[in-house]
C-alpha cells in the first residue's frame, strides 16, 4: 500500500526539516509531499536540500498563489491520486500533530474509508492552547454537529487519513471552502456519500515554533460556510 503524508506549508522553516525527518523515522514506509505556498522564509529551499537525502520518498510542489489551506490540500490530493497512492494523510508542519500517530490513523483507515485524529472524541485532549482557543475550537465542532447533523466530535480536525476511493468520489473540484472550513466540508461531503468515518483519539499540542495562521476571516468563512453547506444539502446541490 502506497501512503502519502501531505504537509502544507507557509513560512515553516523552523519546523519543516524536523517534521519530515520524524515521518521518515517511522517504520511504515510513508512518503511525504510538501505543498508550499511560495514561502518567503525559504521553506521550499530547505525541502529541496532534504530531497538530496530522501531521494525517492520526499516530494515538493510549490504553488505560486496563497489562496487558503483547502486549496493547498486539494492540490496535494490531486497529485496523490495522479501518482496512485492508496492512503493519503493530512498533517500540520508544526508538530501539533504527533507523527507517531500516523500509524494509528493508518491502522484505523484500513477498516474504514476515513480516519480522523480527534481531539474531542474522549474529552478535550489539547495541550498548551489558550483557554479561549480551546473553547472556540470545541464549540465550533459542536456548532457544526448541530447544524449539519454530522456525527463527528472533531469536525474541524486537520489530522486525517483518506482512502484513495474516498478522495476519488468526494468531488474535489466541488469543494468550495478554503480555510479551516475546508476540513468541515470534506468530512460532510464524505458523510453524505456514505463513507465510513472513524475517530482516533489523539493529543493535540500547540505549536512551539512559527506563527499560527488562524485569523478572523477564516472563522467567518467557517461559520457561514456551514450554513451554506446545510442549504446545499437540503436542495440536493452538494
Amino acid at each position: 500500500m502506497k501512503k502519502l503524508v501531505i504537509i502544507p506549508t507557509y513560512n515553516e522553516k523552523e519546523n519543516i526539516e524536523n517534521i519530515v525527518s520524524a515521518v521518515f523515522a517511522l517504520d511504515n514506509d510513508f512518503h511525504v509531499l510538501v505543498v508550499d505556498d511560495s514561502s518567503p522564509d525559504g521553506t521550499a529551499e530547505i525541502v529541496r536540500d532534504l530531497q538530496k537525502k530522501f531521494i525517492h520518498n520526499l516530494h515538493l510542489c510549490v504553488r505560486k498563489v496563497k489562496d487558503g489551506l483547502g486549496k493547498a490540500y486539494i492540490h496535494g490530493f490531486k497529485w496523490a491520486l495522479q501518482n496512485e497512492y492508496d492512503y493519503i494523510f493530512e498533517m500540520d508542519a508544526d508538530f501539533s500533530h504527533n507523527p507517531n500517530d500516523l500509524n494509528k490513523l493508518y491502522a484505523a483507515c484500513k477498516t474504514a474509508d476515513i480516519s480522523i485524529g480527534s481531539r474531542y472524541s474522549t474529552g478535550v485532549n489539547v495541550v498548551n492552547w489558550p483557554m479561549g482557543r480551546v473553547l472556540l475550537s470545541y464549540f465550533a465542532s459542536r456548532y457544526v454537529r448541530t447544524v449539519l447533523g454530522l456525527p463527528i466530535h472533531d469536525t474541524t480536525a486537520g489530522f486525517v487519513c483518506f482512502s484513495k476511493k474516498a478522495l476519488q468520489e468526494i468531488g474535489l473540484d466541488d469543494v468550495e471552502l478554503k480555510g479551516y472550513g475546508f476540513q468541515i466540508e470534506m468530512k460532510f461531503r464524505a458523510y453524505k456519500k456514505g463513507f465510513k468515518i472513524v475517530e482516533v483519539p489523539i493529543i493535540f499540542t500547540n505549536r512551539e515554533l512559527g506563527v499560527s495562521k488562524m485569523n478572523g476571516g477564516i472563522i467567518h468563512e467557517a461559520v457561514f460556510g456551514v450554513l451554506k453547506l446545510k442549504w446545499k444539502s437540503i436542495i440536493n446541490r452538494l
